[in-house]
């Protein structure tokens, strides 16, 4: 390596550079795991979908949904897929890291805490790492309403990206395009799509789970001489399974009965009433209109393989990527410095020719003119 290219390397990234590329690089990390692991678990989203609709009831829903799910083939789920759907996807994923990393962070200037914690943190031994112990109940305090802020802003702008994209795969491309017609909504509703509101929640609380209650709780309470990659890959699943989903499978439910509702107008679609649909539900079926068993299930194994790998994913694969990546941004940064540094040391090898005018008739340029 030459000499230049080592000061290349060497050269400090400044905190306004370093943060942007490691926000642009682990955001586009988690879309892509988002639309791999999303598009190979489509016939379980199809299931998830219909045994969380009115579609189903009373006995074996979920022999049901899933005769429902492979009537036209087995291929079917996937048939449902477009080009909207891997970009929903994609921007879905990558919008949730994203945005979470920006509330967090800016959050957390404007509050005056620390941001959440990331990657080796939490393998740090709470007894030791002190920081958070001495703290006022001020800056606890500010904490934890940061740290509630956050994943609210970033499921909103989740929801916002994906949900229209998620209730095409529900209705299929055709039907939901005649349902936008008859709805006639405006632009702006058009974009956030139909029962946005109990998509929002739900991303609201598997947000949480991902980014807030498994980073905190695994770094705080699992037993420290069993922390690794291992052991947090088990227990962000667990996290997902067994405590973020039991609660989000009430609002998928809530979502998929909406959108029923919708479907159910005269004319192929009408606009949702939350509070009939609710009444709608208890009903006709009580509680287990919005959480049995199976419901939860079904709703794991769509959401398990990828929300609920996620931590893991976010924790301790993406780190591996980060020192090449800054390493390739500090070569580009001092490769842009050096140049910049030397255009200003250059000097003009010729001195400006003086103007013939002024040289011949210097009293011209001293001299006031006469009025």
């Amino acid at each position: 390596m030459s000499p230049q290219s080592a000061n290349q390397n060497e050269t400090p990234l400044p905190k306004n550079i370093l943060d942007p590329v490691l926000m642009v690089y682990r955001s586009t990390g988690i879309g892509i795991f988002g639309v791999l692991m999303r598009w190979g678990g489509m016939p379980l989203e199809k299931i998830a979908l219909f045994l969380n609709s009115s579609q189903v009831t009373g006995k074996n829903q979920f022999r049901q949904s899933i005769q429902l799910t492979f009537a036209d083939g087995a291929l079917a789920p996937y048939r449902v897929v477009g080009r909207t759907s891997i970009a929903a996807w994609f921007f879905q994923y990558s919008v949730m890291g994203m945005a979470f990393q920006f509330f967090d962070r800016a959050l957390s200037e404007a509050f005056g805490v620390r941001p959440m914690y990331y990657g080796k943190e939490l393998m740090d031994d709470p007894s030791i790492v002190t920081s958070s112990a001495n703290e006022d109940m001020g800056t606890k305090t500010r904490f934890a309403v940061k740290t509630a802020m956050a994943p609210f802003f970033a499921a909103y702008l989740e929801t916002a990206v994906a949900n229209r994209a998620e209730v095409e795969r529900f209705f299929g491309p055709k039907k939901f395009a005649h349902m936008e017609r008859q709805l006639n909504w405006n632009t702006a509703r058009r974009f956030l799509g139909p029962a946005f509101f109990p998509g929002c929640t739900r991303n609201v609380i598997m947000c949480n789970t991902t980014f807030i209650f498994t980073p905190v709780t695994y770094r705080a309470f699992f037993p420290q001489e069993h922390k690794s990659s291992t052991s947090l890959f088990w227990f962000g699943l667990g996290s997902n399974m067994f405590v973020g989903n039991v609660v989000a499978i009430t609002q998928q439910a809530l979502w998929g009965r909406s959108l029923d509702y919708m479907a159910a107008g005269e004319n192929g679609a009408r606009n949702i009433n939350y509070t009939q649909v609710i009444k709608d539900g208890l009903k006709q079926e009580g509680a287990k209109a919005f959480f049995t068993p199976p419901k939860w299930f079904a709703r794991v194994l769509m959401n398990a393989p990828a929300q609920g790998l996620l931590p893991w994913f976010y924790n301790e694969v993406l780190p591996i990527g980060e020192g090449p990546v800054i390493n390739f941004t500090k070569s580009v940064y001092g490769a842009i410095s050096n140049g910049a540094s030397s255009s200003n040391d250059i000097k003009p090898l010729v001195a400006a020719a003086p103007r013939p005018e002024l040289a011949t008739a210097p009293e011209l340029a001293t001299t006031p003119r006469l009025k």
